[in-house]
């Protein structure tokens, strides 16, 4: 799930970064509106976290912009904003949750999460295929019911696997949901973690395959059982 931050608090927004991607989120963090206004234009975001008072506009304002665009994505209000007429103003703006400051850390994973869950968010609560399954809120994954360690890379790029199963996803959407614009990638490190993933699947029993499109990305399927491919000898 790729993040959006506007946070004009250098320590704040490393910390709100730091616990969000060890529950599984990609962030990315700007100290201003126009840069984050700038990023949204060329990356599509899952979730918008948005600090009211920032050094270059209301985030009141901002909000209503990003919601004249069309765009549905949800937005968290994260703001020192306490009064009841704030809440009502960022709520009425086009914001679907309000945190105010000084929260947990737990909390505002929960939050993104349940946001996220909501119709027409991107995040269900457990993803399933053949004897694979993952639970996204646990960050779990089980083959056959039995729990196995993947590694938080590997996962980001199992999710988002899984959410497209039997359809190839593009290397650059993958790239782009498992690494923040801060990140240094190396050329083929979407390929080391693939092939990684491939083993660790294979070696835990999974029945699932990972395809590589040549050039294109990558697609999970489910092993084709023999009683399938019976059956569509069969149909006429």
């Amino acid at each position: 799930m790729r993040v959006l931050l506007a946070e004009d608090n250098p320590r704040l927004a490393i910390l709100i970064a730091e616990g969000l991607e060890a529950e599984g989120f990609v962030l990315d963090r700007f100290a201003s509106l126009s840069v984050a206004w700038e990023s949204m234009a060329v990356t599509p975001y899952d979730l918008l976290l948005i600090d009211l008072g920032m050094p270059d506009g209301d985030g009141v304002d901002f909000i209503r912009a990003v919601r004249r665009t069309g765009s549905g994505a949800p937005i968290l209000v994260i703001t020192a904003r306490n009064g009841l007429g704030d809440r009502v103003g960022g709520l009425d703006s086009g914001a679907d949750d309000y945190l105010v400051k000084p929260f947990d850390m737990a909390e505002l994973a929960a939050r993104c999460r349940a946001l996220l869950r909501r119709p027409g968010g991107c995040l269900g609560i457990t993803l399933s295929l053949g004897n694979l399954d993952f639970d996204t809120v646990a960050r779990e994954v089980r083959v056959g019911g039995r729990v196995i360690h993947v590694p938080p890379r590997e996962l980001d790029l199992l999710e988002r696997l899984m959410r497209r199963a039997g359809h190839v996803v593009s290397k650059t959407s993958l790239e782009e949901a498992m690494y923040a614009l801060s990140s240094e990638v190396t050329p083929n490190a979407l390929e080391a973690a693939a092939s990684r993933l491939r083993r660790r699947l294979g070696a835990a029993g999974a029945d699932v395959i990972l395809h590589t499109a040549h050039g294109v990305g990558y697609m999970l399927v489910p092993v084709p059982h023999p009683a399938d491919a019976g059956a569509e000898r069969e149909t006429p």
